[in-house]
């Protein structure tokens, strides 16, 4: 029988400070994402810098956190994350 160990997963969603869109990812340290996010590379974060992290979600397993990132990206709707955003700041 396997017994893992607990290793929190989030998924993150990164708001770009130039133009307002959105970036949706999954990490064990979002927070050290952002920060490569925001360092010089190559991709399409590199374009839009400054990112701010505006939500988080954690999750028991990459697993999980996966599957909610695969379904956070298909809604394609800047709305639908706009509404998931205010829901957890709003109270």
């Amino acid at each position: 029988m396997f017994i893992g160990i607990f290793m929190a997963h989030f998924v993150y969603i990164l708001q770009s400070e130039k133009d307002g869109t959105f970036y949706i990812g999954e990490s064990k340290d979002p927070l050290g994402r952002l920060e490569k996010h925001n360092r010089q590379h190559k991709g399409y974060t590199a374009r839009k810098q400054p990112w701010k992290i505006v939500h988080t979600e954690e999750f028991g397993s990459r697993f999980e956190a996966k599957k909610r990132e695969e379904y956070l990206k298909k809604q394609k709707s800047r709305e639908f994350i706009q509404q998931l955003i205010s829901s957890k700041t709003a109270g």
